[in-house]
């Protein structure tokens, strides 16, 4: 199985528990990892036969568009969902930064999809 990685996509989404932290976007980085099977792309270099990385960070940056989330386990299991049924991904490993804690240099969730 052949792996493409979106490492620490910067987006801005609404989310948070309590409503005065979804009221304004905050920042977060995704790292996004896509295993598929990439042989019919690399025989041919072909794009059809693999995962646009491109498609997918635009798909991602306007996922937040008046879109708002609590949790952002809810957030990264709903991104490895769209991965998996948009773009051809077999299994998909989804982490999700938030930068919410001054003590911290973030918090982060990573959920797995497929398999």
């Amino acid at each position: 199985m052949d792996k493409i990685t979106i490492c620490d996509l910067e987006v801005f989404y609404h989310v948070g528990v309590p409503a005065e932290e979804r009221a304004r976007a905050q920042r977060l980085l995704l790292t996004v990892e896509m295993r598929r099977d990439c042989r019919r792309a690399i025989e041919s270099d072909d794009l059809s036969g693999t995962t646009d990385y491109f498609a997918v960070a635009e798909r991602l940056k306007a996922l937040g568009k008046g879109r708002e989330w609590r949790l952002i386990e809810t957030l990264a299991a709903e991104i490895g969902d769209i991965v998996r049924r948009e773009f051809g991904v077999t299994q998909a490993r989804v982490e999700v930064k938030k930068f919410i804690l001054a003590e911290a240099r973030h918090v982060s969730v990573t959920i797995e999809r497929g398999g």
